[in-house]
Formats: C-alpha cells, sequence, structure tokens
C-alpha cells in the first residue's frame, strides 16, 4: 500500500531559505500538512531538497505543490543506497499552477533522495512550495 514516506526521523537539508528567514519559510513547513505554511527558497539558478530516511524505501510516486509564479518547469529526482553517489531516477514537468502535483516514479529503492528544481518560472529562481510528499512503501 502507498503512503507518505516522510516521517519525524526523516533528515532534510534545502538548498537555500529566503532572508535565511526559517521560522517562517523553513523547510519543516514542506511536511507540515499546513495550508498556510510553505517553504520557500532564496535566489539561484536551481534549488533542492535532499531526504535522508531512516530505512530503506520504495518509491512510486512524488507529489508536490507550488505557489503559482514560484515553480519550476523543469526537475529531477535522484536517489542512493547508503553511502552510494546519487543517480537519476526521473525527470519531472510541472506545471506552474497552485494545485497539488503528482509525479510518478519508476520504482527505485533507496534511502537518500534529492528533488532539483531547475528552470523556475520566478524571475530571480525563488521556488515557494507548500507540500512536498514522497509515497511508496517502506522496505
Amino acid at each position: 500500500m502507498t503512503h507518505s514516506l516522510v516521517c519525524p526521523e526523516t533528515v532534510s537539508r534545502v538548498s537555500s531559505v529566503l532572508n535565511r528567514n526559517t521560522r517562517q519559510f523553513g523547510k519543516k513547513h514542506l511536511f507540515d500538512q499546513d495550508e498556510e505554511t510553505c517553504w520557500n527558497s532564496d535566489q539561484g539558478p536551481s534549488q533542492w531538497v535532499t531526504l535522508e530516511f531512516p530505512q530503506r524505501i520504495r518509491v512510486s510516486q512524488l507529489q508536490i505543490q507550488f505557489q503559482g509564479g514560484f515553480s519550476s518547469r523543469w526537475g529531477h529526482l535522484e536517489g542512493s543506497q547508503g553511502s552510494e553517489p546519487l543517480s537519476k531516477i526521473v525527470d519531472f514537468y510541472p506545471q506552474d499552477s497552485n494545485s497539488l502535483q503528482t509525479f510518478p516514479v519508476p520504482v527505485a529503492e533507496v534511502d537518500r533522495l534529492k528533488v532539483t528544481f531547475e528552470d523556475t518560472t520566478d524571475f530571480f529562481g525563488r521556488v515557494v512550495i507548500y507540500h512536498l510528499r514522497v509515497l511508496g512503501e517502506r522496505v
């Protein structure tokens, strides 16, 4: 059965936070299920989120809800097991909208993921994400 794989023991990192204001725009807001909070990156050519899971997972879907005008036209998901280097799993192409978007992922067993957002719709390269979900199964 597919369910959200991000748990309290999952370690997350992000490329940047707008004005370093982690209280208002920090990474914790990616996973809090609150419609009023978000991760807001600072400017830059690409933005990313890494996730280190406490155990191996089998990813099947990625769900992202951007703020329209602050999304990405192209992104890619990379993963690895243990200390192996990251390798590309899939490219995805989000729409510039406020709706929750689901991207199928070829089944991959990993314990580390990196989601990279390229070619942002914002002139300055900022990304705003209200929800980021990794769906699949624990192995």
